[in-house]
C-alpha cells in the first residue's frame, strides 16, 4: 500500500468519528450553549495536547506560530458556524450541507495554489454534489438560518482544507495541531463573552457528549487530518470526507428518528459513486 493510499484510508476512518459528532453535538446542545460547547471542547483538547507533548510544544519557533493560528482561526469559524447552525437544523441536514465543502475545495485550490484538480476528481465532485443536493433537498422545512450558517461553514472548511495542504508540509505536526486547538479555544471563549448567554447543565448526556467531542472528534481527528491530509491532494481529501454525511444520516435515522426518504438514499449512493470515480483514476496517483 502506497503512502497516499495509507493516508486516505486513515482519513476515511476519521470520517466515521466526524459523522458521529453531528448527532452527539445535537445531544450536547440540549444542555450546553453552542459557543460554550466549542470553547470547552477545544480547551480540554489543548490541555491534553500540552500534557502529552509539552516538551515538543515548548520547542516551537515563531514561524509556526502565525500559520498555526491562521489554521486555528479557520477551524474556529468553521466549527462556530456549524455548531450554532445545528441549533436550527437537523443533524442529518447539517452533515449534508457541511459536505458541500467538496464543491468549494477545488475552487480554493485553483485560486490559492494555481493548481488544477485532475479530471476524475472534478467528475467526482460533480457526482457528489448531485448526491448531496438529493440528500439535502428532500429533508424538508425550507432553507433556514441553520442551513445558511452551515453553508458558510462548508465554504470555510473548503478553504481550511487547502490551507492545511500548504501549511502542514512546512511545519511540525504537533506544533500545528496544538496551535489550532489553542487559538480555536481562545476565540470561542471570546465569542462566549461577547455574543452568547452561556448555558451549561452538567447532565450525564452533556458530559458524555463533551468527552466524545474532545477526545475523538478534536484530539484524534485534528492530529490525523494535520498529519495525513498532506499525503494526498485537497480535492481527493474533500471527496473522502463526503462519506461523513452518509454515516451521520444513518446515525440520525437510528438515534434521532431523522428520515431520508427514497431520494435521500439515492443521494447517498451517488456520494459513494463519486468517491469511487475519483479513487479509481490512475491519473490521481501523482
Amino acid at each position: 500500500m502506497t503512502k497516499r493510499h495509507t493516508a486516505e484510508l486513515i482519513l476515511f476512518v476519521a470520517t466515521f468519528i466526524w459523522g458521529g459528532t453531528f448527532v452527539i453535538a445535537k445531544w450536547g446542545l440540549e444542555d450546553i450553549s453552542p459557543l460554550l460547547l466549542t470553547a470547552l471542547r477545544f480547551s480540554a483538547a489543548t490541555f491534553l495536547f500540552f500534557i502529552l507533548f509539552s516538551r515538543r510544544i515548548l520547542q516551537m519557533d515563531r514561524r509556526v506560530f502565525y500559520k498555526g493560528n491562521v489554521l486555528g482561526l479557520l477551524l474556529f469559524l468553521g466549527f462556530a458556524t456549524q455548531t450554532v447552525g445545528l441549533q436550527y437544523t437537523t443533524a442529518s441536514k447539517s452533515a449534508f450541507i457541511t459536505g458541500m465543502m467538496v464543491v468549494f475545495t477545488p475552487f480554493f485550490q485553483l485560486l490559492i495554489e494555481n493548481r488544477r484538480p485532475h479530471r476524475a476528481s472534478v467528475v467526482g465532485v460533480v457526482i457528489v454534489s448531485v448526491g448531496l443536493w438529493l440528500l439535502t433537498a428532500p429533508s424538508g422545512g425550507g432553507f433556514n438560518l441553520g442551513d445558511g450558517l452551515t453553508l458558510v461553514c462548508a465554504i470555510i472548511f473548503g478553504l481550511y482544507i487547502v490551507a492545511m495542504d500548504i501549511i502542514s508540509k512546512q511545519h511540525d505536526i504537533i506544533h500545528l495541531t496544538f496551535l489550532q486547538t489553542l487559538s480555536c479555544a481562545a476565540l470561542s471563549w471570546i465569542g462566549v463573552g461577547m455574543i452568547e448567554v452561556p448555558r451549561f447543565n452538567p447532565t450525564p448526556q452533556a458530559l458524555w457528549a463533551l468527552g466524545y467531542l474532545t477526545l475523538l472528534a478534536t484530539v484524534v481527528t485534528t492530529y490525523v487530518q494535520t498529519r495525513f491530509q498532506r499525503d494526498t491532494t485537497p480535492t481527493r481529501a474533500a471527496i473522502i470526507y463526503t462519506i461523513e454525511p452518509v454515516w451521520a444520516s444513518l446515525l440520525g435515522y437510528a438515534l434521532l428518528q431523522e428520515s431520508l426518504g427514497v431520494l435521500g438514499i439515492l443521494g447517498g449512493g451517488l456520494i459513494i459513486a463519486g468517491i469511487l470515480v475519483s479513487e479509481a483514476s490512475p491519473s490521481n496517483d501523482h
